[in-house]
């Protein structure tokens, strides 16, 4: 069993905190989760990767490996069979053998995302039924793919991405926008590649796992409309030109229906999801006595009030501890995990993402409650607008921060808790993991 002293809880715990994210990183890498899952390599016809997002080339990698351990048959004609391409965030890059992997920005999208989303498409085309695509897909691929439909310009598109990811909207809300602006997503990109078989693997980066939601289905069915596009501009009170306008109102701005024949030839399996990371985090943590708590891999809402929310249960936990001298269970060192996605209202312009907002949240509610520590990071490596995947806290955080004339409530107000956990130098940081399950949230109570 895991027991610390304070003395050895402020040292350890954050250690153990950044250990866990880790593990629970470890879980999710492509390179043990994606072969399981993929077919042999086609024995006939064409077989094209594409994909998108920030797991990408990670991905795109463990399918190289495992299909061709030590290289292409030369003498089979696989070279001339075999090609690929897929797109990932600017330093999200890695070498692979055979697959192209391009560059673009992200969160909003901009002319390498287009360029290489057009090319992606032009490679789909014209392909037979005794063809094979492979689609790798993860959390990012929105706006690396970034194909604007007839009529609707890059630019439009771009002004409309700024204002949604500022305005709180939710992740499913966004990319029913993104799928109706766009000439790739929402199920455009497997009509392109019909008649030939598509094989879409997916790494989850939304609660609940709908994989239409994810890099905004490119090869799956959707069930939203261009009406609920108009309604969610408008919800949000999204700047929008009368050509978008204009674009909505038409049936062609339509995404296909589950009941659309170019879906035939479609299968699509999630390969890893929050779920997956937490559930690793809670088994490392287990195996050391620590009673484990796993709240929800789906949790959603504002950043700082579920700071505030969470900050409520440790506290409970912590004092109903301290009060109860008989129930064995309850005095044993505590962790809370949780995942998912929550959103950040953007107000002021500080910098940071929604985990270190959420993280600062928790620390103001938690007021320097003793035996308290806490991480938040996202998964991919990177936290909003910051080269960081997110902070920690300990019982401390605050007292310190006061010492250096920082304010929590200041830092809230202009959405800046990059400054306020840099200040403290309790950043995690971990550069580009080329993966994306999401929000990593652990409170560990000593």
């Amino acid at each position: 069993m895991t027991i610390w002293n304070q003395a050895q809880a402020d040292t350890q715990a954050p250690a153990f905190l950044r250990d866990l994210f880790a593990v629970a990183l470890a879980a999710v890498d492509p390179h043990h989760c994606l072969p399981p899952h993929l077919p042999p390599f086609p024995a006939s016809g064409k077989c094209i990767v594409i994909g998108a997002g920030k797991a990408a080339a990670s991905m795109a990698r463990a399918l190289e490996q495992h299909w061709f351990p030590s290289g292409l048959d030369t003498t089979a004609n696989d070279v001339a069979r075999f090609s690929g391409m897929v797109i990932v965030p600017h330093g999200y890059s890695l070498p692979c053998k055979y697959i192209q992997v391009r560059e673009a920005a992200h969160p909003v999208p901009d002319e390498a995302g287009y360029r290489a989303a057009r090319d992606l498409l032009d490679s789909v085309s014209n392909l037979s039924a005794d063809d094979t695509v492979i689609c790798l897909l993860s959390g990012g691929g929105s706006s690396l793919m970034s194909l604007p439909a007839a009529g609707v310009s890059l630019a439009e598109k771009q002004t409309i991405n700024r204002a949604l990811l500022r305005s709180g909207a939710r992740i499913h809300e966004i990319n029913c926008v993104r799928k109706h602006l766009s000439a790739i997503k929402g199920g455009r990109l497997a009509l392109a590649c019909a008649p030939a078989k598509v094989l879409t693997y997916i790494i989850s980066d939304v609660a609940g796992d709908d994989p239409s939601i994810i890099a905004s289905g490119p090869t799956l069915a959707d069930a939203s409309t261009r009406f609920d596009a108009l309604e969610i501009l408008q919800r949000y009170a999204i700047p929008t030109s009368a050509t978008v306008l204009a674009h909505l109102q038409q049936v062609s701005s339509e995404t296909p229906k589950p009941n659309h024949a170019g879906f035939v030839q479609t299968h699509v399996q999630i390969i890893a999801n929050a779920q997956m990371a937490l559930q690793a985090a809670a088994n490392f943590a287990q195996s050391k006595g620590i009673c484990v708590q796993i709240l929800s891999d789906r949790l959603e809402g504002e950043a700082r009030e579920l700071g505030h929310k969470h900050a409520l249960m440790s506290t409970a936990i912590a004092t109903t501890r301290a009060t109860d001298n008989f129930h064995h269970q309850q005095r044993q060192t505590h962790l809370l995990l949780s995942g998912g996605e929550t959103t950040v209202t953007v107000k002021g312009n500080g910098r940071g993402g929604r985990n270190s907002e959420y993280l600062l949240g928790l620390c103001q509610s938690l007021q320097g409650h003793t035996g308290i520590y806490a991480l938040a990071a996202d998964t991919d490596g990177r936290d909003g607008s910051e080269r960081n995947a997110g902070a920690w806290c300990t019982p401390d955080s605050l007292q310190r921060a006061n010492g250096l004339s920082i304010s929590a409530d200041a830092c809230l107000a202009n959405n800046d808790a990059y400054s306020f956990f840099a200040a403290l130098d309790n950043l995690l940081e971990t550069g580009p993991t080329y993966n994306n399950v999401n929000d990593f949230r652990a409170i560990l109570i000593v």
